[in-house]
């Protein structure tokens, strides 16, 4: 391991959100073999499967387009929950069970330390932990749709139409559980474009990022931010 990495084992975690085809995924992959660390991805649905006394398949359905696994999972969360009103009046209740499991996967995973979480709204999870770096990858919306056209086979109408279900999907997602906006810059430490920035370079960022970041964990809140060495102006 290199000197400039040796601080960023005082972080116990890298959330990555990312953009539907912006290389997100490939830049957590590429972290976690540079540090080290575990990537925690699709590990996570079959962990919450389990919690929920359901099959993995059902989470993976439900990982992939919430609405649709709500409708087919209610029998099954009606015996894995007990505890639930016993003819609920809307599939909000379910999510909510699942939102609260994930969460519990997600705090659990960077409790163990050294993880780089793949989505699963790991940025709201674990927004208040100053040891947990939050990086957002982004790109244009052409260049997404050729990088899903490549890696998953498409036409590009069927990669167009893909990508914009997965943003809408993910969006809605996080706003009617957190009230967050996914594009909130405020929510993430770092936002990289991999329109501009290559996967590789976009690894070396969020390293530099990681290592800063970490650098500054025995500084107070009270004095962090910009100001933080900031010399007067001249008069």
């Amino acid at each position: 391991m290199n000197e400039q990495q040796q601080p960023s084992q005082a972080m116990r975690a890298i959330t990555i959100s990312r953009q539907y085809g912006s290389g997100g995924g490939e830049v957590a992959a590429r972290l976690a073999r540079r540090l080290g660390w575990q990537l925690i991805d699709h590990e996570i649905v079959a962990q919450v499967a389990h919690k929920l006394g359901i099959t993995e398949e059902e989470a993976v359905v439900y990982d992939e387009h919430v609405e649709g696994f709500i409708e087919r999972a209610l029998n099954a969360l009606q015996i894995a929950m007990p505890v639930l009103p016993p003819s609920p009046t809307s599939p909000a209740q379910y999510e909510q069970v699942y939102a609260e499991a994930v969460k519990q996967v997600v705090e659990t995973a960077a409790n163990a330390g050294h993880v780089v979480i793949v989505g699963r709204t790991g940025q709201v999870f674990l927004a208040k932990w100053r040891d947990v770096l939050h990086v957002r990858i982004i790109a244009p919306l052409r260049q997404r749709i050729s990088y899903v056209a490549r890696r998953e086979g498409l036409d590009e109408p069927a990669a167009q139409a893909r990508v914009q279900f997965k943003d809408r999907d993910r969006a809605r997602y996080i706003q009617t559980q957190h009230g967050r906006d996914v594009n909130d810059p405020m929510l993430y430490d770092l936002v990289i474009n991999t329109g501009v920035i290559d996967l590789d370079s976009a690894v070396d960022l969020a390293l530099l990022a990681l290592e800063r970041k970490a650098r500054r964990l025995s500084v107070s809140t009270g004095e962090l931010g910009p100001v933080a060495g900031l010399e007067r102006y001249a008069e």
